[in-house]
């Protein structure tokens, strides 16, 4: 990502963003083809990206593995809530978190 921070301790804002979207990140994993459950889903490192409201790609820790989560914001003038974009389940705590689709 240009201009991207390197990986941060998440902040609580982030976790609530997490929280909110569990339920559909587990959805959509499974959903793609992804045969598991997230046993936990605790945010262990995030990158942001500002656009038209704010890209979160986020590690979290579901358990015995790790996923990496994108999530949007848009700006707070528009009401609208965050959206989860995509998840990549799955992976491992040394899997580098970087921009994706």
């Amino acid at each position: 990502m240009v201009g991207a921070a390197a990986p941060a301790e998440p902040t609580a804002e982030v976790q609530e963003l997490c929280d909110g979207l569990r339920e559909a990140a587990q959805t959509a994993a499974q959903a793609a083809g992804w045969n598991g459950v997230f046993a936990e889903f605790t945010a262990v490192s995030v990158l942001s990206q500002v656009v038209a409201g704010t890209n979160y790609f986020v590690k979290v820790k579901t358990g015995g593995d790790f996923a990496h989560v994108r999530i949007y914001q848009p700006l707070p003038h528009t009401g609208a809530p965050a959206e989860l974009v995509a998840v990549r389940p799955g992976l491992k705590d040394e899997d580098e978190l970087a921009y994706f689709e």
